[in-house]
C-alpha cells in the first residue's frame, strides 16, 4: 500500500506541474484559461495507520486546446488587398454602369431617329426605367452590396432628372411648373431615402438635384424671387438634415450651389434697383451658413478630417459674404461699408459667445471661437482704411492694436495680443513706407503726432510684454523696444529734413522771365546743407545719451546695447563722413561732443557704478580675473 500511496502522490504532482506548464503557456498565447480541478492538499492524506480502502485514481483532466501557430503566407499586403477590393467594388462597378447607360443611350438614340419611340413614349420609358432602378437597387441594399445600391440609385435618380428635362426643354409636353414639382417629388423621395436609410451619399444625391433643378429648367426669365426663394429652402433643409446626423459634408455642397447660382444669376441679371432684395438674399444665404457650424453634429471618430468643415465653411462664408455686398456698394457709396464691417465684426463677437453653448467637444470650441474672433478683428482693420484717409488709418491701426492689448491682457488671451501685434505692424509699415505727411510747422505736426501714438503704443506693448514675463511676452517686449526707438530717431530725423529743406527753399534761385532772383537774406546753400548734417550727428549722439542714461537709471543692458549701437554709427559717421564733409567748425563741435560723449560712458563703466563686473564674477564669467 506503502507504494500505491506514493506513486498516487507522485501522479498528483505531475498533474499539477503540466497544469502550471499549460497555464504559462495559454497566458503567453492569449488563450481562454480552462478551470482545472484543484487536486487535493498533501495534508488532506490519512495519516492513521490503517491505510484508506483503495480508490479507483481519477483520469487525468484533458488538455486545454492550443491554437496551433498561424503559418506563414504568401498573401499580399492590407495596402493591396484594399486597392484591390476597392477596384474591383468601385471602379468596375462604376466603369460597368457607364457601360450600360452608354449602350441603352446608343439605343434609344437609334430608336429615336427611326421614330420607333414618340416623345411621350420616350420621356415614359426614362421616368418608368428611373424608377425601375431605384427599386432594383434596393434589393442589393438589402443582401448587404450597398455601394452598388447606391450606384444604381445614382443612376435612376439621374435618369429621371434628365426624362423631365426633356419632358419640359425638349420635347414641351409639360409647363415649367409642373416640371418643377416633378423634380421636387423626386428631390424630397431622395432625401427621405437619405434619411430612413442613414445614408450620407443619397442626401448628397438629393442635394445635387435640388440645386441642379433651376439650371434645367432655365427659361432665361429673371426671376430672382421664385430661385432665391427655393436655394434658401433647400439650405435650410441641407441645415436641417446636418443638425440630426453628421453629415458636414452636406453644408460644403449646399453652400457651393448656392454660390454657383448666385454668382449666376448676379452676373446675368443684377442691376440697380434690384439692391435692395438682392441684400435681403444674401444676408439670407450669410446667416444660415453663419448658424450652420453651430448646430452642425460632430462626426463620428472615423470621419474626424471633416472636422473642419465647419470652420472652413465659417471663414469662406464670411469673406464672400463682404464681396458680395461690397461689390454692390462700391458704386453707391464705399464709405458705407466700413459701417457694414463694423457690424459684421459685432455679430462674429456674438457668435463667439455662442460656440460654448453648442459644441461639448473643447478642441471645436476652442478653434471655432477663435475663428469667429480672428474674423471680428479682421473686419474692423478692414473697416479702418474704408473708411478714413491719409495717416488717419495709420492712427486708427495703432488705436486698435492699443485696445487688443488692453483685451488681451483683462483676459489674457495670447491670441488676441497676437493680432495687436499684427495691428500695429500695420500701422507701423504704412508710416513708415507710404504715409506721405504735408507739414508746416516744426515738431507740433501731424507727422510728429502720429509717430508719438506709435510710440506710445509700442510702449504699451513692452509693459505687458514684460509684465507676463514669460519668453513670447519678453522677445515681443525686447522687439516693441527696438522699434519705439528706431520710429522715434526716424521721426526726429524727418523732422531736422523738412526743417532743412524749408530752408533751403528760401535761397535756391527763383525763376523769372529773363533773369533768377535770389533772397540776399539768406544763408548760402553749402552753410545749410552743413548745419544739416551737423545737426543729424548731434541728434543721435543726444538720443544715444539719453538711452544710456535710461540703460544706466533701468539697470537695463538691453538698452544700454542699443545705445552703444546708435554711438558706434554715430562715431563712424563722425570720422568717416563729416571729417570731408563739414566745415572746421562744425568738425570742431562734432568731435568735441563726441569724444565728451565717449569719455562720460567710459568713466561711468570704470567706476562700475552698476558693479557689472561683481554680477560677472558671481555668474561664474571666465573673462573676469
Amino acid at each position: 500500500m506503502d507504494s500505491t500511496q506514493s506513486d498516487l502522490q507522485a501522479l498528483r504532482d505531475l498533474v499539477r506541474d503540466l497544469a502550471h506548464r499549460v497555464d504559462r503557456l495559454e497566458r503567453k498565447l492569449g488563450v481562454e484559461q480552462a478551470t482545472l480541478p484543484t487536486a487535493p492538499a498533501a495534508a488532506a492524506t490519512p495519516t492513521s495507520e490503517t491505510p484508506p480502502p483503495a480508490t479507483p485514481v481519477p483520469p487525468p483532466p484533458p488538455m486545454p486546446h492550443i491554437p496551433p501557430r498561424p503559418a506563414m503566407s504568401a498573401s499580399p499586403p492590407a495596402e493591396e488587398i484594399d486597392l484591390e477590393s476597392r477596384i474591383g467594388s468601385h471602379w468596375l462597378n462604376r466603369i460597368g454602369i457607364a457601360a450600360v447607360l452608354i449602350s441603352v443611350s446608343y439605343f434609344l438614340k437609334y430608336a429615336f431617329d427611326n421614330n420607333w419611340i414618340g416623345p411621350a413614349g420616350r420621356v415614359t420609358i426614362g421616368l418608368v426605367a428611373g424608377i425601375a432602378v431605384v427599386l432594383w437597387s434596393e434589393r442589393f441594399r438589402t443582401h448587404g452590396y450597398q455601394i452598388f445600391s447606391y450606384s444604381l440609385k445614382a443612376v435612376g435618380i439621374g435618369v429621371m432628372y434628365l426624362s423631365l428635362w426633356a419632358a419640359f426643354h425638349v420635347y414641351a409636353l409639360i409647363p415649367s411648373a409642373v416640371a418643377f414639382i416633378a423634380m421636387l417629388v423626386v428631390t424630397g423621395s431622395t432625401a427621405a431615402l437619405a434619411i430612413t436609410q442613414n445614408a450620407e451619399i443619397l442626401a448628397a444625391f438629393a442635394l445635387t438635384g435640388g440645386f441642379s433643378t433651376p439650371l434645367l429648367l432655365s427659361t432665361g426669365q429673371n426671376k430672382e424671387l421664385q430661385l432665391f426663394s427655393y436655394v434658401a429652402l433647400l439650405d435650410v433643409a441641407a441645415v436641417v438634415m446636418v443638425a440630426r446626423k453628421p453629415w458636414r459634408r452636406l453644408l460644403v455642397l449646399a453652400y457651393i450651389g448656392t454660390l454657383i447660382l448666385y454668382i449666376g444669376w448676379y452676373s446675368e441679371f443684377y442691376s440697380r434697383p434690384q439692391l435692395t432684395l438682392t441684400l435681403i438674399f444674401a444676408t439670407l444665404f450669410f446667416g444660415i451658413f453663419a448658424i450652420a457650424p453651430l448646430v452642425a453634429q460632430r462626426p463620428d471618430r472615423e470621419a474626424a478630417p471633416f472636422i473642419a468643415v465647419p470652420l472652413v465653411l465659417a471663414f469662406i462664408n464670411a469673406g464672400v459674404y463682404f464681396l458680395q455686398v461690397y461689390a454692390m456698394f462700391e458704386a453707391i457709396d464705399k464709405h458705407d461699408m466700413a459701417w457694414f464691417a463694423l457690424a459684421l465684426a459685432a455679430i462674429y463677437i456674438f457668435l463667439s459667445r455662442q460656440t460654448q453653448d453648442h459644441f461639448p467637444d473643447p478642441e471645436t470650441i476652442q478653434r471655432l471661437h477663435f475663428l469667429h474672433l480672428a474674423l471680428a478683428i479682421g473686419f474692423i482693420t478692414i473697416a479702418i482704411p474704408i473708411r478714413l484717409d491719409g495717416h488717419w488709418i495709420t492712427i486708427g491701426w495703432f488705436v486698435e492694436a492699443a485696445v487688443l492689448l488692453w483685451l488681451s491682457d483683462r483676459i489674457r488671451s495670447t491670441f488676441l495680443s497676437v493680432f495687436a501685434a499684427c495691428a500695429l505692424a500695420l500701422g507701423v509699415v504704412r508710416l513708415l513706407a507710404v504715409d506721405n505727411f504735408n507739414v508746416t510747422t516744426l515738431i507740433f505736426n501731424s507727422r510728429l503726432g502720429t509717430y508719438a501714438i506709435a510710440i506710445a503704443v509700442l510702449g504699451a506693448m513692452a509693459w505687458y510684454g514684460s509684465k507676463r514675463g514669460d519668453e513670447p511676452g519678453r522677445q515681443a517686449a525686447a522687439l516693441a523696444v527696438v522699434t519705439l526707438n528706431v520710429l522715434a530717431l526716424v521721426g526726429l530725423s524727418r523732422e531736422v529734413a523738412d526743417y532743412y529743406s524749408r530752408q533751403l527753399a528760401t535761397v535756391r534761385p527763383t525763376y523769372v522771365p529773363g533773369r533768377f532772383t535770389y533772397d540776399p537774406a539768406a544763408s548760402t546753400e553749402r552753410a545749410i546743407r552743413l548745419a544739416e548734417d551737423f545737426t543729424y550727428s548731434a541728434l543721435w549722439m543726444a538720443y544715444g545719451a539719453m538711452l544710456m542714461i535710461v540703460g544706466f537709471w533701468r539697470r537695463s543692458s538691453f538698452v544700454r546695447w542699443q545705445a552703444l549701437v546708435l554711438i558706434a554709427a554715430t562715431t563712424v559717421k563722425v570720422f568717416v563722413y563729416d571729417v570731408s564733409q563739414l566745415d572746421r567748425g562744425y568738425r570742431i563741435v562734432s568731435f568735441m561732443i563726441l569724444g565728451v560723449l565717449l569719455l562720460a560712458i567710459s568713466f561711468v563703466y570704470q567706476r562700475d557704478w552698476l558693479q557689472l563686473s561683481g554680477a560677472r564674477k558671481r555668474s561664474g564669467d571666465p573673462a573676469q580675473p
